[in-house]
């Protein structure tokens, strides 16, 4: 096997010791990014709900039209955080061109507040502009939507090409040596019946697989990640008391048996790693197309920004 594909064995078995701290570290502040966007967010909606739910010619005699109106004391804050976001969204492709950048953290991590960035900063501007979208904010607007949800589908096409603790691209050989040694684990434990673990890890057949359109493969693998989580639930349930299914909402939450969870944990993994092989070829395709789409959009977006920006400071609002 090679140096790459152990590696990743080792951070899928979670035998290295070291890197599951950094994952939790980075997994903290990640959940704490989006909890403090999702407060900002819910926060101003709810303060300025009977505001924004007015008509326009209704919202000037409103007694937080001089806070909540885009020029006002908090809409401007907002368009102030919407562009420090704004420019943090484009570190990471700047990342890649920039060495002593690209030396600070993991490109994965980086990619996952990028992410986070990317989700919140639409709804900052949407308050910002107090719903209202016009002219070249307006345009620019619906394109950020269109990145971010483009974004998304890019996040989710990453995390489907397997790759090492160094983020570099596994060849298909190595990612089937992972999947031979996860499979071997998955033979050996004794908690799991072999007939469940076959209900559980079946998959399309990769004739099958070659024939469908590139988009419908793209929502086939979504659709096999989501009815994972399901059979990972029916494993659980069937060594689960009628009471822990209860407390474990049918065996969807992690229970107390550890050697169950530690076979749990491998067949999630091999059913994983077995759906990357199957679309890997299809996963990196989509992959390349879509950073085609993206940066456009992406730069288009930026180009607005900077013009809506310059004719507001021209026009006198700050």
């Amino acid at each position: 096997m090679s140096t790459n594909a152990t590696a990743t064995v080792r951070l899928a078995t979670a035998t290295a010791k070291r890197v599951p701290d950094t994952e939790k570290g980075h997994r903290v502040r990640l959940f704490m990014g989006y909890l403090m966007a999702i407060a900002l967010v819910a926060g101003i909606s709810a303060y300025g709900f009977n505001y924004y739910t007015l008509d326009s010619t209704e919202r000037p005699f409103s007694p937080k039209h001089a806070l909540l109106k885009p020029s006002g004391a908090i809409g401007v804050k907002l368009g102030m955080l919407g562009l420090g976001m704004f420019l943090c969204i484009f570190l990471y492709p700047l990342r890649k061109r920039w060495a002593w950048l690209g030396r600070q953290g993991s490109s994965r991590h980086w990619l996952d507040n990028h992410v986070l960035l990317g989700l919140a900063a639409p709804f900052v501007i949407a308050l910002h502009a107090a719903f209202k979208f016009r002219g070249f904010a307006g345009i620019g607007f619906w394109i950020m939507v269109a990145v971010s949800l483009s974004g998304v589908i890019g996040r989710y096409l990453y995390a489907q090409i397997p790759r090492s603790l160094t983020a570099a691209e596994l060849s298909l050989k190595e990612v089937q040596d992972v999947q031979a040694k996860l499979g071997e684990q998955l033979a050996e434990q004794r908690v799991l019946p072999q007939s469940d673990l076959r209900a559980a890890l079946s998959l399309p057949s990769a004739e099958r697989v070659q024939k469908l359109p590139t988009v419908v493969a793209l929502v086939y693998m979504m659709l096999l990640d989501l009815s994972r989580v399901f059979k990972i639930a029916t494993l659980r349930r069937h060594h689960l008391s009628f009471g822990e299914q209860l407390f474990t909402l049918g065996g969807l939450l992690r229970t107390r048996h550890p050697d169950l969870e530690r076979a749990v944990k491998v067949a999630r993994e091999e059913a994983a790693i077995a759906k990357r092989v199957l679309f890997l070829s299809c996963s990196q395709k989509v992959f390349h197309l879509w950073h085609v789409v993206h940066k456009p959009f992406s730069y288009t977006f930026a180009l607005l920004a900077i013009v809506h920006i310059v004719l507001v400071v021209m026009m006198g609002y700050f």
